[in-house]
């Protein structure tokens, strides 16, 4: 299992070792004492001291503070990190983003290249031209495509797409003491790291302590040689085995003997003797020291403690990675994408389809042309960040985006070649998606249901089944469910009007009649504000009804004859 943990502040990490120090010697202090060992030191007093990963490239850590807690806590995480940048003021309302510090390990070249090819591939909609003027600093012009782009939302289209953002994952897997590799929390780790500092603690000062016993040795042998400076000489001089007699006459070790044997006659004066003592006396005081610290446990986390504050002050340095508050991601609008400008949307009665700039007026779209024995379907006043809705006979809702659609002085395209509808069925309506509003959709067969615009909108050309219709059956009308009441009419002439909500509200599915028909099936159907009354236009002239009480009835009624002057197409527009 692979190790990987991100660089660290000093500072910050010394200040959460000094309490983990703490935590050991309250530990120590609790044995000596016979109590219970104190619980460990949580994970959140830590990263209070320790706010995240430090990086030497800088970035900014926006990654919300309680899934810092949670990777500290089980060891294992990811940290997300964004390019440090600013908007630069050019003047009359002009503006860029310069990028002044890269995220970890992104190599900037590459950066640059992959944001061109997201450029030529038109895939960075906000973005008009990116250009590296770094020299020792790092300095990245990031261009909008206009003045009015928010420059937070152009940021968010580029941390999604590109390694502006990226994810730094987090895996301590550390040795423990028995050499056994396993995942730590933060605690563990730096319990884990004072541990070894114990160990080389007591390793270095053992060790340090057998150099200084082998040196006073050394050095008792040289002052009993000074204070009997002249037998020593004698017996160089004069005895065949002088080590020999030497360790005999004055209760020498072989060492401090062999010692004396390789002084050179220089050393062999008053001066050098009292540097020999004052070595002695420092050694010895130093070995009292290390004795000391070996025999309590105590002192030793002590002694840690002033190297690792010794460790802050000599590499402690403020944070080179800002940390942010963890903003939500940005769901990038499509109007901040698209420029918006207004469209009318012409849909022939064979399925072409187009957009054209501008409003047109009644008497414009008249004069709009159309393939040979082909005309007019359905329009729509729309804007280019819009989407728009279809309604096919087979029950399924449709998505298309309006500045998708085909422009230019040509007929437009078939709408069957954006989207999956079947030659088998037909558009029942196009129209602009307005979220939050309710549809009330119906098959010809009078049953139907109320559904939230939202649930229709479909994500693939496949489109999404809402309305389920029976074998043979077509689904039939797709209106704005805005009102109180229902109006129904049948092709059998039968006119019911009921309250809206008896007309539940579904996802999918055939929907509950709303009209009972013997041999009829529905014509059209209407949702009005009683209050107002029922209106309906039959050829110039406009009706309207206020008194519908012999029509109220309830959801599954067959109704009455409609009122006179009701079009004989039985339908309301």
């Amino acid at each position: 299992m692979a190790t990987n943990i991100p660089p660290h502040n000093a500072a910050q990490l010394c200040s959460a070792l000094r309490l983990v120090l703490k935590h050991k010697l309250d530990c120590v202090k609790a044995a000596l004492a016979g109590k219970e060992k104190p619980a460990p030191t949580k994970i959140e007093d830590l990263v209070t001291l320790i706010s995240g990963p430090d990086f030497p490239t800088g970035g900014v850590l926006v990654e919300p503070r309680a899934n810092v807690v949670e990777a500290y806590r089980t060891g294992r995480g990811s940290f997300r990190l964004r390019a440090k940048w600013e908007v630069e003021k050019l003047g009359q309302g002009t503006w860029q983003v310069v990028v002044t510090e890269m995220p970890y390990q992104v190599q900037k070249a590459r950066l640059v290249e992959k944001i061109a090819e997201l450029l030529t591939n038109r895939k960075l909609l906000l973005l008009e031209d990116v250009r590296d003027e770094s020299a020792e600093d790092v300095r990245l012009v990031l261009v909008p495509k206009s003045r009015n782009v928010d420059p937070e939302v152009l940021m968010a289209s580029l941390f999604q797409t590109t390694d502006l953002e990226i994810r730094f994952a987090m895996n301590m897997n550390v040795l423990d003491k028995d050499n056994v590799p396993r995942v730590m929390n933060l605690f563990e780790v730096l319990d884990a790291f004072l541990d070894h500092r114990m160990e080389v603690l007591e390793r270095r000062s053992r060790h340090r302590l057998a150099k200084i016993d082998h040196r006073l040795e050394v050095l008792g042998g040289y002052l009993i040689a000074y204070l009997n400076l002249d037998e020593v000489i004698r017996i160089i001089r004069e005895e065949d085995e002088p080590k020999q007699e030497l360790m005999r006459a004055f209760s020498l070790t072989e060492v401090q003997a062999e010692a004396i044997l390789n002084m050179r006659l220089r050393n062999l004066r008053k001066l050098e003797e009292m540097e020999i003592q004052r070595e002695n006396d420092a050694l010895t005081a130093e070995r009292t020291g290390l004795t000391e610290l070996l025999s309590d446990e105590s002192l030793r986390w002590k002694t840690i403690g002033k190297e690792t504050e010794e460790t802050r002050k000599r590499f402690g340095e403020d944070r080179r990675t800002l940390v942010a508050e963890a903003t939500a991601v940005i769901d990038i609008p499509v109007d901040a994408m698209v420029e918006r400008e207004p469209l009318t949307v012409l849909c022939s009665q064979k399925g072409w389809i187009r957009a054209v700039r501008g409003h047109l007026t009644d008497a414009e779209r008249l004069d709009v042309k159309y393939k040979e024995g082909d005309k007019e379907g359905f329009w729509v006043h729309c804007e280019t960040t819009d989407k728009l809705l279809v309604f096919g006979t087979n029950g399924k809702f449709y998505t298309l985006s309006a500045d998708k659609l085909p422009r230019g002085r040509g007929f437009g395209e078939p709408v069957r070649l954006m989207i999956d509808l079947g030659n088998e069925a037909d558009i029942i309506t196009l129209f602009k998606h307005q979220p939050d509003r309710r549809l009330l959709v119906a098959s010809e067969d009078g049953r139907g249901f109320q559904v939230e615009e939202n649930e229709v909108v479909a994500h693939t050309r496949s489109g999404k089944q809402v309305l389920n219709p029976d074998d043979n059956k077509d689904a039939k009308i797709c209106i704005p469910a805005e009102g109180d009441h229902v109006a129904v009419i049948g092709n059998n002439r039968l006119l019911l009007v009921f309250p809206l909500e008896q007309v539940p509200v579904m996802a999918r599915g055939k929907g509950v009649q709303l009209q009972k028909y013997k041999d009829g099936s529905l014509s059209d159907l209407k949702v009005f504000t009683i209050a107002e009354g029922l209106s309906w236009k039959h050829g110039e002239r406009q009706f309207n009804v206020t008194n519908l009480t012999g029509w109220l009835g309830n959801r599954a009624g067959v109704g009455k004859m409609p009122p006179n002057g009701f079009p004989k197409v039985n339908r309301f527009t």
